[in-house]
């Protein structure tokens, strides 16, 4: 199966090879556990083979700084990178609804990769302004599917960020933002966490291919990721 690399090789040995590319992966976790690094990681080692990226930033989370960090560690030039990299902002829910479906008519094969960072921050202002849930669901949902419908049909891995909320009941457990619409518009689960010694793990929640809890723990440097001594050791490039 093909898969496209991930920019990091302790990823790619977490997914062995790299992100699918016919599916949605969503990568989910708390604020700051590296999710849009992940995402600059892929859209920069994308770029850097010639094909276009989407990048949707909803929250406007992507970094140019750390983009040009990025780029450095591995001597590309940022300014030529980022002309394979064509941005998007939506303001609303509305806004994210429109910016799908257009993407959906006319994205080609000289995509590679469409980012989505995050898929919940204007569903959560949708939601706080309106009494009909139903119809926010609905909309999300309808949104997954066309995201869904470029990944299947087109061959293009979509790569989501996702909130988390904690379980009220359980305090330990944690739960993703759209909560089954998004597992079952997903085929690869990725969770996130700090661990108490500063660093990031990287758990696989759900894969068709690989075993679910596999797990690395990676550190963020100005490179990029790299493994822990807690992990394998595995270096970014």
């Amino acid at each position: 199966m093909e898969k496209l690399p991930t920019g990091s090789k302790i990823l790619d040995k977490l997914l062995d090879g790299g992100y699918e590319t016919d599916i949605i992966t969503t990568i989910y976790g708390p604020s700051g556990s590296g999710k849009t690094n992940l995402c600059i990681l892929c859209a920069t080692n994308t770029a850097r083979l010639g094909k276009k990226v989407i990048y949707i930033d909803t929250e406007n989370n992507f970094s140019v700084e750390r983009f040009k960090q990025i780029c450095s560690s591995i001597n590309l030039d940022h300014l030529k990178t980022i002309n394979n990299m064509a941005f998007f902002r939506p303001n609303s829910f509305e806004e994210q609804k429109k910016t799908f479906e257009k993407l959906k008519e006319t994205i080609n094969n000289k995509v590679g990769l469409v980012i989505v960072d995050s898929i919940a921050m204007l569903y959560r202002l949708e939601m706080g302004k309106t009494e009909e849930v139903y119809e926010v669901n609905n909309e999300l949902a309808n949104q997954l599917s066309c995201l869904k419908e470029i990944a299947s049909k087109k061959g293009i891995p979509v790569l989501i960020t996702n909130q988390v909320y904690a379980d009220f009941e359980e305090k330990d457990k944690i739960n993703m933002v759209g909560g089954d619409l998004l597992r079952y518009a997903s085929k690869c689960l990725i969770e996130l966490q700090l661990t108490p010694a500063g660093n990031r793990r990287a758990i696989i929640k759900m894969h068709r291919s690989i075993e679910s809890e596999k797990e690395i723990i990676f550190k963020i440097v100005e490179g990029g990721i790299i493994g822990t001594k807690e992990g394998r050791g595995f270096k970014l490039f």
